[in-house]
């Protein structure tokens, strides 16, 4: 029976997980225009599901990280109650933030999660010193490097575009309004139809547009072509990297093998971007910085070596800090970062540990006095 409640919060993680993290690989996508909000989270399921599966034979080192080998006692880990309080914890704090549209972290939420449950089992006998070297240290420095290395390969980009001659022009979309037409009767039983039309107009950066050639073709399509490649590289990262920290939870069911569990957990993840994804979809493609397909496409670039590279090395790096951190530097470069919404939001990451931390904490201590 515990065992089994072991499982069920691990896809509840897993389904958190995907509704607020799925899309964030191809909100550029949809910020900039470049393709409708169907259409970018089926590209971003196809390229996570990807990215998990690829996790089993790439990323074995955060799945022995996040089993919480080394920050406790060995005889602990085998404790499924410890683990239940990992996932719910995290799981929970996800799903809130999901509920409200906050792009927080699930890497942070189970780390404050593993920090949670690990001091209130073991108090001080806890690996203070592993949780600040392996987990902390990564989820503070990564969103700062992502809005630096945005910030100067976007000017680089600029620059190389400039030299070959690709310029940018911005639409200028025209409609027309036409108010009701209103019809009054006068004393001598005539009538009169008046009608008012008024032409709007407006700028708005998602009609940018590429002119020119890079090597005979179309810079726009080979720009688009790029972004989507971009965008799915993001997403698979995210795979590669998020599923393994889940399935670490399950190692101590040896009833299912390990492959097995990524599965499972990479199709439950699947499901809950599908479902419950476009809340905070929304907020960090639109609500941060407005973009275009060329400033989308480096941001996702970005992102994308970083979360990937961080995955190889067993660094549990967090690809939404990552990729809010991306796209806050393109922001930056072009003073448009809706810097409200950053604060929101940074405000929720600050929050996640401790919320997931008290809930993973109480539950292991209801766990520990009724089972």
């Amino acid at each position: 029976m515990i065992l089994f409640l072991l499982f069920i919060s691990a896809c509840f993680l897993a389904y958190s997980n995907g509704a607020n993290d799925n899309f964030k690989g191809v909100a550029t996508l949809f910020g900039s225009g470049t393709t409708s909000y169907k259409k970018a989270i089926n590209w971003a399921t196809i390229t996570t599901l990807s990215g998990s599966l690829a996790s089993i034979f790439l990323a074995n080192e955060l799945v022995t990280n996040f089993s919480g080998k080394g920050l406790v006692p060995n005889e602990l880990i085998t404790m499924p109650i410890f683990a239940i309080s990992i996932a719910f914890g995290a799981a929970l704090t996800v799903f809130i933030a999901t509920k409200i549209g906050m792009p927080i972290s699930t890497t942070h939420s189970l780390v404050g999660a593993l920090f949670g449950a690990g001091v209130m089992a073991v108090g001080s006998q806890f690996n203070f010193e592993k949780l600040g070297n392996t987990f902390l240290i990564p989820l503070i420095v990564s969103p700062l490097m992502a809005a630096i290395i945005s910030l100067i390969a976007y000017r680089i980009f600029r620059f190389f575009r400039k030299h070959l001659g690709v310029t940018k022009k911005t639409r200028l979309n025209i409609s027309t309004k036409e108010k009701p037409s209103i019809a009054t009767f006068n004393m001598y039983n005539t009538v009169s139809l008046k009608t008012n039309t008024t032409v709007e107009t407006s700028i708005n950066n998602k009609t940018d547009t590429y002119e020119g050639y890079i090597f005979g073709l179309s810079s726009q399509k080979v720009l688009d072509a790029l972004h989507y490649l971009s965008a799915g590289i993001v997403s698979f990262a995210r795979g590669l990297n998020d599923t393994p920290k889940i399935v670490g939870l399950l190692l101590i069911i040896n009833a299912i093998d390990i492959k097995w569990s990524m599965i499972i957990i990479a199709t439950i993840m699947a499901a809950g971007g599908l479902i419950n994804a476009q809340k905070v979809g929304i907020t960090i493609s639109k609500k941060i910085t407005p973009m275009n397909s060329g400033q989308g496409f480096t941001a996702n670039l970005v992102t994308g070596l970083l979360v990937t590279t961080a995955s190889i090395h067993g660094m549990p790096v967090s690809t939404t800090h990552v990729s809010v951190g991306s796209i806050f530097g393109i922001g930056t470069v072009t003073k448009k970062s809706n810097y409200k919404m950053i604060v929101k939001i940074l405000l929720s990451w600050l929050l996640t540990l401790p919320l997931a931390a008290i809930i993973s904490a109480v539950l292991f201590k209801l766990l520990e006095i009724f089972l």
